[in-house]
């Protein structure tokens, strides 16, 4: 009797524990091809998440070699690799975890056509989220939840999917080329965190014992009282069901936030144009373009330290306090009116963590183009500075250059006696045309 094989596209999944995809079909099929693609269109996106990328790819090949599998690596096109070692290996069947994104739909109707042509039989599984995108709809029609509270209730109220165990064996078809691993890119963060399963294990394991303080901690902005599971989930290095499981109550503020990640993927399911087109229909984009304002914010010298330290962590870690992100955002869109689309750019440039769903999602919130109830709603920069970095600890450790600046002074250095501003090598706040923000006066 031939053995049955079948191929496991991975993407945005790379882990062995709580994956639908490679677990069913381990149990399925006598052979199985875990396979990752290299793909080109991908590769310069950002130097950040192309190195925790490959560090992640380093681990889940071990650990598949440790269940007597491995990785396959291929380079090119998905679509066309995966069809092309399908005929190599003789498989019958390809398993993709579902995604949400326009990239990711167009990538699965090609794959779909291609399976179909050559009588392959594709299944796509959950994974990338504790709900999937379409399981709930709101009550009198509608696609998708657009407002995040009912979709909180529904989703905290729904059956969760059976969390599954890591597959005990994986058997490869005889002499399939595995493929080599392209040596470790360098990054542009020279703090950002490492990519992988098990360090994603080792953290999520770590920071739970603090999961109590969580509701207290997570927006003081100097403590950094957060899980930092961002990056791993973006990268499924770990499941986000697991995750939600293990911190216990879906009320609670922790798992609240991995119910916003979840409400943005069932919006992106929706409205796949997010990183492009305002999501809110009627909504006023009547934006500045000043190139120098938006170097200024992205290099972190607006001249606003609260804004210029989140800017430079990112810079620094690949990574970005949640509060920060606010912050910063808001500035750029609010303050220096620039278009919500070049933050988008600039943080999906950066950060290890940056997806379409969420990175998109929460700047539309932001910019009054999203999903936000309040669309008008303004941070202001000093308010939040003084309420989430009362002693100004923050600011002095990612701008250095106010560093002597004791207390919350360090918030508004432009009100600092003249002989101490000058000694200061800082900007002062940059100026725009027509507003005169209450922070300022």
């Amino acid at each position: 009797m031939t053995a049955s094989t079948a191929i496991v596209l991975l993407t945005r999944d790379l882990r062995v524990h709580d994956h639908p995809a490679l677990a069913t079909t381990c149990a399925a099929f006598d052979r199985v091809v875990p396979l990752y693609v290299l793909d080109p269109a991908l590769a310069d996106l950002s130097a950040n998440r192309t190195r925790f990328l490959h560090q992640a790819l380093a681990d889940l090949r071990d650990q598949l070699r440790e269940r007597g599998g491995d990785l396959v690596v291929r380079h090119g096109d998905p679509v066309a690799e995966t069809i092309r070692l399908a005929d190599e290996v003789g498989a019958t069947a390809v398993a993709l975890s579902a995604d949400v994104s326009h990239y990711a739909g167009r990538r699965e109707r090609r794959l779909r056509a291609e399976c179909e042509r050559h009588r392959l039989h594709l299944r796509l599984f959950p994974g990338l989220t504790v709900v999937e995108p379409g399981a709930l709809r709101p009550g009198g029609g509608g696609d998708h939840y657009r407002v995040f509270s009912p979709y909180h209730r529904a989703w905290a109220a729904n059956r969760w999917r059976e969390e599954l165990a890591a597959p005990h064996r994986i058997a490869l078809p005889d002499q399939v080329r595995v493929g080599r691993l392209p040596a470790l890119p360098a990054g542009d963060s020279p703090e950002a965190a490492v990519g992988g399963e098990r360090i994603a294990q080792a953290r999520l394991a770590d920071w739970l014992p603090d999961l109590t303080r969580y509701g207290d901690q997570h927006d003081d902005m100097a403590g950094d009282d957060t899980s930092r599971l961002s990056p791993y989930l973006r990268f499924g290095c770990v499941s986000p069901l697991a995750v939600a499981n293990r911190a216990g109550d879906r009320s609670g503020p922790f798992v609240r936030q991995l119910c916003w990640r979840d409400f943005y993927y069932q919006v992106t399911a929706a409205f796949p144009e997010i990183s492009a087109a305002a999501y809110r229909r009627g909504a006023a984009e009547q934006w500045r373009y000043d190139d120098d304002a938006s170097a200024a914010w992205t290099e972190g010298r607006t001249g606003m330290p609260i804004v210029d330290a989140g800017m430079r962590q990112m810079l620094a870690q690949g990574w970005m306090h949640n509060r920060a992100r606010l912050i910063t955002a808001g500035y750029l869109t609010k303050h220096l009116g620039q278009d919500w689309r070049s933050g988008v750019a600039v943080f999906f440039r950066w950060l290890l963590d940056g997806d379409v769903a969420n990175n998109s999602g929460n700047w539309q919130w932001v910019a009054g183009t999203g999903n936000d109830t309040k669309p008008y709603r303004g941070f202001n920069p000093v308010r939040q500075a003084e309420r989430y970095d009362p002693d100004g600890d923050y600011v002095r450790r990612w701008v250095p250059e106010l560093a002597a600046v004791q207390g919350k002074a360090i918030h508004q250095p432009w009100r600092l006696p003249e002989a101490l501003r000058q000694t200061l090598d800082y900007p002062p706040p940059l100026s725009v045309p027509d507003t005169d923000p209450v922070w300022l006066r």
